[in-house]
């Protein structure tokens, strides 16, 4: 059984970090591209970033680009999401998601993942 288990989340202020992390377990992690997938209050799900099963290509939504890093670590089978200059419009519950197996390109639409997590509240607020 697929699960993935998203730990992190919580209340910042505009600028500040957090970082995710995404526990994964009941399949074989190192063959498949994995994401994050977020949801705004009163919007759908929206594709931030994913990562290629060797961790080597990283691929970034245009609103987050150079702000936010993706990072795997196959040996622990964790998904990680680094996330700097927060801002208010980064409020969302952000969900781990499982990709296809050993995809390439890297997938930039959120129903491409086939999986999520139960996902962690990133409140961003002054």
């Amino acid at each position: 059984e697929v699960q993935l288990v998203e730990s992190g989340g919580g209340l910042v202020q505009p600028g500040g970090s957090l970082r995710l992390s995404c526990a994964a377990s009941g399949f074989p992690f190192d063959d498949y591209t994995m994401g994050w997938v977020r949801q705004a209050p009163g919007k759908g799900l929206e594709w931030v970033s994913g990562i290629e099963w060797h961790g080597d290509v990283t691929v970034y939504a245009e609103t987050v680009r150079f702000r936010f890093a993706i990072s795997r670590d196959n040996a622990k089978n964790m998904l990680y999401l680094q996330m700097d200059k927060l801002r208010s419009d980064d409020t969302a519950v952000y969900y781990c998601a499982k990709g296809p197996f050993l995809s390439a390109p890297v997938p930039t639409r959120a129903d491409e993942y086939d999986y999520r997590g139960q996902g962690t509240q990133v409140t961003v607020s002054s």
